[in-house]
């Protein structure tokens, strides 16, 4: 007996559906599944993978992390945290290594935005062979 989800979809589901209903494609599905992420996927007798609810439901987790830009690392230990209700503590530690982690790249990115400004602001983009960002790229 199928289970009706919120979505109208009746479960389980196979992969095209799966695929659907939670924004990721076939070939990542697949990956998750291979990653251990979504746990013991059922098939039928004929070897189709068939998807639960619960099952996308996890995708769903998955691919919020992954726009997010978590590591597929921390997007294992977040998953198992999440299904195994851990304490929040883990959670804020992982997201706050995150936040910590973007803030060094946006700032590294910011300091080269600077620095090809720069190199754009000497550059007289004419017709003279000269020219100070290929200077600069050739001095490292």
């Amino acid at each position: 007996q199928p289970e009706d989800s919120r979505d109208g979809a009746h479960f389980p589901v196979n992969i095209g559906e799966a695929s659907r209903l939670s924004g990721v494609s076939a070939k990542m599905l697949r990956h998750y599944e291979s990653l251990a992420l979504l746990g013991q996927v059922t098939r039928t007798d004929s070897g189709y993978r068939q998807y639960s609810e619960a099952d996308v439901h996890t995708l769903r987790f998955i691919k919020r992390s992954r726009d997010l830009g978590f590591s597929m690392a921390e997007i294992a230990e977040l998953v198992n945290l999440w299904h195994n209700r851990r304490a929040s503590a883990s959670v804020k530690r992982i997201a706050q290594k995150h936040v910590d982690d973007l803030t060094q790249r946006i700032e590294a990115m910011q300091a080269m935005q600077r620095s090809l400004q720069n190199l754009l602001h000497h550059c007289h983009g004419d017709d003279r062979p000269d020219c100070p960002i290929l200077d600069d790229l050739a001095s490292a």
